[in-house]
């Protein structure tokens, strides 16, 4: 009997439409090649970030096919030969590795986790210490995000008083950029050995880091311009003859909600709008997303499901080194490499946890 891996029948329980992926692959590459497609830019890159995003989710299931495949049928010819049958272990380990990956990004399948994304990264209370913690966040998150070749771009931040900065915000385009970034939001603890303290005391800092998916225009949340405050201010920062003299900058208050967003990156003060409520598109979104969460939470009686704003993971440097995600339990003593950017099994770790929750809703569900 052949050797045939079904990715729709995958461990992890989530369902993947081989099929209908590439079909929707020959869909968007024959737009692409009728003629005007370029006259809209903004739709266009739409269309070629969709592109990507479907390629990176087929290729890899049928080279994962096509490999197993090949397996299968030297199986026969390896027998009786030993250096061949242990060649063989070793690809076949190197296939459930490739498994293993594709089933984690399968479950990368809610509404809007392939969306691009804006993530935030916010100094708690603590002065300096929480700053300089926030400045580290951003470096490990932008040498993750390096890594795993997502692109990012900084739109806003405000530099803390003496060092490291208060707030950041960052757009990142890429693959499942939202999925995998939101499995990093929350509160996140620092303790270790001040380099600011004189006395050389043990600190804790907090920094909190927050994710929302990039909407087009046609998202469904209604923003009347009323219920809008915009002001409009000069960028700070370093560079060029632009900064400081022409107020560019936007920052849009949401005033119903309180929500606040601001962007200083571009030249051009409408580009630097257009940017702000996408943001602020995203966040409302985010809200209503949490007020139904906290409505199913009481429903259903679930605890702990909705965790917004409490501390997700804490990196201990002194009087030992360890990093742990108090979601999951996963931990390991290699802190310096976790702040280097070598997150991802935090993330496939609490996709797991996440996958096995929706799971549980669902059948509580079902009895309710």
């Amino acid at each position: 009997m052949p050797l045939v891996w079904w990715p729709g029948s995958n461990r992890s329980g989530t369902g993947f439409d081989l099929p209908a992926k590439k079909a929707e692959l020959e869909e968007l590459q024959a737009a692409m090649a009728r003629p005007g497609f370029w006259d809209n830019q903004e739709q266009a890159q739409a269309v070629v970030s969709r592109l990507s995003a479907l390629k990176s989710q087929i290729e890899p299931v049928e080279r994962l096919i096509a490999e197993a495949s090949d397996l299968h049928a030297l199986i026969g010819l390896a027998e009786g030969d030993d250096a061949a049958i242990e060649q063989l272990a070793k690809e076949l380990k190197r296939l459930e590795d490739l498994c293993t990956r594709i089933e984690l990004e399968r479950l990368l399948s809610r509404p809007h986790d392939e969306k691009n994304c804006f993530l935030s990264i916010h100094a708690g209370a603590g002065g300096t210490e929480s700053c300089d913690w926030a400045a580290m966040l951003l470096r490990m998150y932008c040498r993750y995000l390096d890594t795993e070749g997502l692109r990012y771009e900084q739109i806003d931040m405000v530099a803390g008083e003496e060092a490291g900065i208060r707030s950041v915000t960052l757009r990142v385009v890429g693959p499942s950029a939202f999925g995998r970034l939101s499995c990093e939001v929350g509160v996140h603890r620092l303790v270790r050995i001040s380099p600011f303290d004189s006395q050389g005391r043990r600190h804790t800092s907090f920094a909190a880091v927050d994710c929302i998916p990039e909407f087009e225009d046609d998202v469904e949340v209604v923003i009347r311009d009323e219920d809008l405050r915009i002001d409009f201010y000069r960028a700070s920062g370093a560079g060029g003859q632009h900064v400081n003299k022409v107020s560019s900058a936007v920052r849009i208050t949401h005033m119903p909600t309180g929500i606040v967003v601001q962007c200083q990156n571009e030249r051009s003060q409408h580009k630097n709008r257009a940017q702000a409520m996408k943001v602020l598109r995203g966040r409302l979104y985010m809200l209503e997303q949490q007020r139904r969460d906290a409505e199913i939470a009481k429903l259903y009686a679930e605890k702990g499901q909705i965790a917004w704003g409490n501390q997700i993971r804490s990196y201990v440097l002194q009087p030992y080194q360890l990093v742990k995600d108090h979601r999951t339990d996963y931990q390991t003593g290699d802190v310096q490499a976790v702040l280097d950017g070598q997150i991802g099994p935090f993330i496939d770790a609490y996709l797991r946890y996440r996958a096995r929750n929706q799971s549980d809703d669902l059948k509580t569900r079902k009895r309710a």
